[in-house]
Formats: C-alpha cells, sequence, structure tokens
C-alpha cells in the first residue's frame, strides 16, 4: 500500500472543509491516498515512491469545465487559428497573414471563435477589404460569437454563395447595391448560417484527427483543466462523430476527464432520436474518464434561443411546449439526465411550465437536471428551479459580449446577467463553465476573473460587487460544484482523501494575484488520476511527450492556442530582429522569463536562437 506518487512543499488549497490547506499529498492507483503535512505524508513514501517538490506553489483541484464542447473542437483543433487572448487586432492580422502563407490548396484558414472584437485594442473587427488584401486566393473564414461570420472572396467562391443565394431561414447574407454578397453573414437571429457554412470547409482525416484531439486536451491541461461536461453540438452526430473519442477513451489516452451529453441532431425528429438513444447507452455508462451523462444541451430546435444580443430576443415557437414534454417524459422515465440551453427568462418559463407538468406525473426524485446559460433568469424562476431540484451552469458568455446587451437593454439591466449570488443563496446546484470553444474562450482563468471582478473582456464594469463572488467561491464553482453536473458528488472537485487524483499547479498565486492578472494564470504541472499529464519550467521534462500537431501547416504549430499576454512584445522582438514579426508559441514561456536578461540586439539574437528558434533558421 506504498503511493506512486508524493508532491511535496506545495500550498494546497484542497476544498476540503475538514482539511482546508495541505502541504503535501500522496496519490495511489488513480485517487489521493494521503493528504496533510509533509512530515504526515513522507511517512507513507515506498521504495518506488516518485517524490516531487512542488516549490511552494500554490495547488489546486483540477478545474472542471461544466459546459465545454471538446468532443467536436478536438476534430478542429489543429485547423483554426485562435485569436483567444490576442490583444490587438493588428497583432491578429499579423496571425492571420503568417497563417495564409502556410496554409495549402484547398484549405481554409479559419478563425472560430473565442474572441471578441472588446478584446483589442482597437475595438473592431476586420474588415472585409483586409482581409482579401491579405489572402486573395486563400479562403478565410472568421467567426465572432453567434452573431456573424467574415469571409473572404475566396471563400465566398468555395462556399458557393453568389448572386442568387436565398437567404437561409434565421440567417442573412449581407449583398452590396448590386446583390452580390459582400462577405458578411448575420445570425438574424440564430447561428445555422454560420455553421452551415463553416461545415463546407474540408475536414481533417481520422489520424489527424486523432493527433488534434490530443493536442486539444494537452492545451485544457495548460491551462489547469481536469475535466469536461461536453455538451454535444450542432453537426456533431452520434455515435458517427465520437468515434476519435472513443478510439483515444479505448487506447488510455484521455488527459481529460469527459462526461458527455447527447444532443439531437434532427430539427421535426428530436423525440424520435431521444427514443432510439435510451435503448442503446444508459447515464454512466463508460468509467471516470469517458462516461455519458444523459440528454441535451438541445432537446429540441423550438426552444433554441441562441443568445445574440445585438438583436431583440428570439420569441419561442408556439409548438415549443408540445414538442419538449414528449422527450422531457421520455427521458424522466428512463432516469436520463438533461441539460437545456436557455438564455432568456421568457424561454426557461415554457420549459418550466413543461417540467412541473411532466414531475406531476413522473416526480423527478433527485434526477439531475439543469439550465445552461440563463443570464436573464427571475428571482421565480430561480426559485421554480430549487423547488423542482435542477440545477444552473452558467459560462462566462457576457465577459465576451456585455457590452451588446448594455447597449441594448442598459446598464441597469446588466447588472445580474445572470444572478450568479441570486441563484446560490436559493440554494440551487450551480456550475461555471466557458461554452468554448465558439462562442467564448476554452480558458477557465478568464472565466474565473469574470466571476471575481464582473468585468468583460473589453475591460467594462458589468456587474457590482454584490453580483460577484470571492476567489474560493469562485473555484468551488469551477471544481467540486461542478461534480454535481456529471452526477460525481464525492469522487472529484477536491484534494480529499479517496477523491481522483486530479490537481493543478499554478504559475502564479490565484489568491495573493491581483484580481486584473487572474486571467494570465496557467498551470504549471497538471495531473490527471496521479499521471503527469502537463508540466513546463522544471517540470517540463516529467510530461510525457506529444507528436508534432498533423498536419505540416497547422496552425498550432507555431500559434499554439491561447496567447499569453506577452503576445505583442514577442511580436515586436521577433520583428526588429529577423523581420518575420512571427512568434514562437513553443518556447514563449521561457522567453519572456528570461527576456529582460537580453539587453542588447546581439545578445538578443543570440537567446532566442539558443532556444532553437525556427526564426534565425
Amino acid at each position: 500500500m506504498k503511493p506512486d506518487l508524493i508532491l511535496v512543499n506545495g500550498q494546497f488549497t484542497t476544498l476540503d472543509r475538514s482539511n482546508p490547506a495541505a502541504q503535501a499529498v500522496a496519490i495511489k492507483d488513480n485517487v489521493f491516498f494521503a493528504v496533510g503535512t509533509e512530515q504526515e505524508v513522507l511517512e507513507f513514501k515506498g521504495e518506488h515512491t516518485r517524490v516531487i517538490d512542488l516549490g511552494g506553489r500554490r495547488v489546486i483541484p483540477g478545474l472542471i469545465d461544466s459546459h465545454q464542447h471538446l468532443i467536436r473542437g478536438g476534430l478542429n483543433y489543429n485547423m483554426e487559428l485562435r485569436w483567444d487572448g490576442v490583444t490587438s487586432l493588428a497583432d491578429a492580422m499579423s496571425m492571420l497573414k503568417r497563417q495564409v502563407e502556410h496554409t495549402p490548396a484547398p484549405q481554409w484558414v479559419r478563425v472560430v471563435g473565442g474572441f471578441t472584437e472588446h478584446q483589442f485594442a482597437e475595438k473592431r473587427l476586420p474588415t472585409i477589404d483586409e482581409l482579401n488584401a491579405i489572402a486573395p486566393d486563400t479562403p478565410v473564414f472568421i467567426l465572432h460569437l453567434y452573431d456573424r461570420a467574415i469571409l473572404n472572396r475566396a471563400a465566398l467562391r468555395v462556399a458557393g454563395y453568389t448572386k442568387d443565394t436565398p437567404n437561409p431561414p434565421g440567417g442573412e447574407i449581407q449583398r452590396d447595391v448590386n446583390g452580390n454578397p459582400t462577405g458578411l453573414l448575420l445570425a438574424q437571429p440564430n447561428a445555422t448560417i454560420l455553421y452551415a457554412t463553416l461545415a463546407k470547409g474540408p475536414k481533417l482525416p481520422l489520424e489527424y484527427q486523432l493527433n488534434s484531439t490530443r493536442h486539444f486536451m494537452r492545451e485544457l491541461n495548460r491551462l489547469g483543466i481536469t475535466g469536461v461536461i461536453d455538451a454535444g453540438g450542432g453537426s456533431q452526430n452520434y455515435p458517427d462523430d465520437y468515434e476519435v473519442i472513443e478510439k483515444l477513451a479505448a487506447n488510455g489516452e484521455l488527459t481529460v476527464r469527459i462526461a458527455y451529453n447527447l444532443f439531437t441532431q434532427h430539427p421535426g425528429a428530436e423525440l424520435d432520436d431521444f427514443k432510439g438513444w435510451v435503448q442503446s447507452v444508459t447515464p454512466g455508462d463508460g468509467d471516470s474518464y469517458y462516461r455519458h451523462n444523459g440528454a441535451g444541451e438541445m432537446l429540441v430546435y423550438s426552444a433554441a434561443d441562441f443568445e445574440d444580443f445585438r438583436v431583440p430576443r428570439p420569441e419561442m415557437p408556439q409548438n415549443m411546449e408540445q414538442e419538449l414534454e414528449p422527450v422531457i417524459r421520455v427521458l424522466a422515465e428512463n432516469r436520463w439526465p438533461w441539460r437545456l440551453h436557455a438564455t432568456y427568462d421568457e424561454t426557461i418559463s415554457r420549459a418550466l411550465d413543461v417540467y412541473e407538468k411532466v414531475n406531476k406525473d413522473i416526480p423527478f426524485d433527485g434526477l439531475h437536471w439543469f439550465f445552461d446559460h440563463a443570464e436573464t433568469i427571475s428571482q421565480r424562476n430561480i426559485d421554480r428551479i430549487a423547488a423542482l431540484g435542477g440545477g444552473i451552469a452558467i459560462q462566462h458568455r457576457m465577459a465576451y459580449q456585455g457590452e451588446y446587451f448594455v447597449e441594448r437593454y442598459g446598464a441597469k439591466a446588466a447588472e445580474e446577467t445572470p444572478p450568479i449570488v441570486k441563484m446560490l443563496e436559493a440554494g440551487v446546484p450551480v456550475g461555471a463553465g466557458t461554452d468554448a470553444t465558439r462562442v467564448a474562450s476554452y480558458n477557465p482563468w478568464v472565466a474565473l476573473s469574470w466571476l471575481v471582478t464582473g468585468q468583460t473582456l473589453g475591460g467594462l464594469n458589468l456587474y457590482p460587487r454584490r453580483n460577484c463572488v470571492d476567489r474560493e467561491q469562485a473555484l468551488r464553482l469551477w471544481t467540486k460544484a461542478n461534480a454535481w453536473f456529471s452526477g460525481e458528488e464525492g469522487k472529484k472537485g477536491q484534494i480529499k482523501k479517496g477523491q481522483y487524483a486530479d490537481l493543478a499547479v499554478l504559475s502564479d498565486d490565484y489568491f495573493k494575484l491581483p484580481e486584473n492578472e487572474i486571467k494570465q494564470i496557467e498551470s504549471v504541472l497538471t495531473v490527471v488520476g496521479g499521471k503527469i499529464v502537463y508540466g513546463t519550467d522544471h517540470f517540463e521534462s516529467l510530461a510525457p511527450p506529444l507528436p508534432a500537431a498533423m498536419p505540416d501547416w497547422s496552425p498550432v504549430r507555431e500559434f499554439g492556442g491561447y496567447q499569453r499576454a506577452n503576445t505583442a512584445m514577442q511580436n515586436k522582438v521577433f520583428s526588429s530582429l529577423c523581420g518575420c514579426a512571427r512568434q514562437c508559441n513553443l518556447h514563449g514561456h521561457a522567453h519572456a522569463s528570461a527576456y529582460s536578461e537580453a539587453v542588447s540586439a546581439d545578445n538578443q539574437k543570440g537567446f532566442w536562437g539558443a532556444f532553437g528558434c525556427s526564426c534565425w533558421v
């Protein structure tokens, strides 16, 4: 009974109120074996126990995202240029230009969500003329939130949009005075046109999708994420589009624990989808790394109120209740947990009418069901959810589009969007997440910063302090609280004996760092089930190697994922020293930490070259 791994000299925030802080942990067989002082834990050390000194760093339970689209996102990650974290449009366009130079025909350059124009110093999106100048021949597709996509001429051509193409239901192809598409696609009011256009682009072959998903998981591990509840997604068909994740699970290659929900794919035939699925899969099927979690976030298409605060609130069709009720009955009868996307209080009211009706006939009795998002939910509906035993999963979408909400509804209306503190006071289970990868970024520290500060990425003070939570509560919403949403209470979310040994050692002390720097935190060592899945700095040699991103033109090879705060500095350095204006994300962290040591241009050149940067090849 000797542990496999012991971590010492850490500041462990356990979130276990009976043992809130510790100096060391021991891990054996996927779970925490002991949590306490160094003296207590080291008594369990055996001949083959590995001991790692954490150098006094802050350690937290592994972060769990209550709402993400990892399975779909992993299939595409290696094809996507991420503007997540980029602070100026000039830098973003520099990245885009470089990627256009690398991307072979017939591939597209895609920037698919995870950013907002408000994060840029210029406070705007690129123009279509700017895209055409950078990429006259390579298709470029840029998705901004749920509201629009910007395409250059080459992308319009390969997507088949012409003067004669009609507007699809719920979308608009913006046209010039002659009726020709300009390159701007608008969600009016739903995102179907945006995603249907994106689906026209080439896909990666299976081998590359396996590689892509592994790189996406490693990126999540870099940020301290060890668990995700996958909310399905449009065009994410079951079981066909789950082949990649199931292969990785079968091979023991998952580095993020995934609980997945099934998202209906057939408007008008949603009931048939769920009637078939309840016969073939049962919630809880799988293991601690990959398990089925129930239905949603789409249950019926008539209940989908996509958030786009640039347009008026969509009114759900009259047949919403008629279509939703039989689906809820099937789920309740078969004890399937479910989740439902709902932005607006009006949608939630109508859904709760259905839930309360079904509950009278088929008592939910502890069945875990919940609403996602709930930005404008009322106190009355919070209380109704509490009475029925449901939960609410919140995401930081307002950090990306709070300015649009204020513009339409006013600052006062935006003060509780969503009313997080009122939810907690009502005793409703509340968990936090991102809704990544297309609406917001997958970076949990941006979400944690939003919970604590109430600020958008554009710097708008959206919430008064009464609707913000303290740092410990925010962390609980990202760890222990989210175990409820996957039916794994007591199994994960804390650093506690017997729970899954998932943790993150942080680059900075979350509890001491200034509030405006929380979103810059990363993990330097991430452990899932007692296995090291990510390491950097002096922990880098402990992490298993990852094959290079495939294909060889992948944006991941050059730019990585979420951009660090020093991106602008790196661009300036590379531009002045070698004229290529490229970034080296692989070595960026090491560059930034040692940059002050490089004094003259000659010394800088030798410094960067010592890291093997391809800029110097």
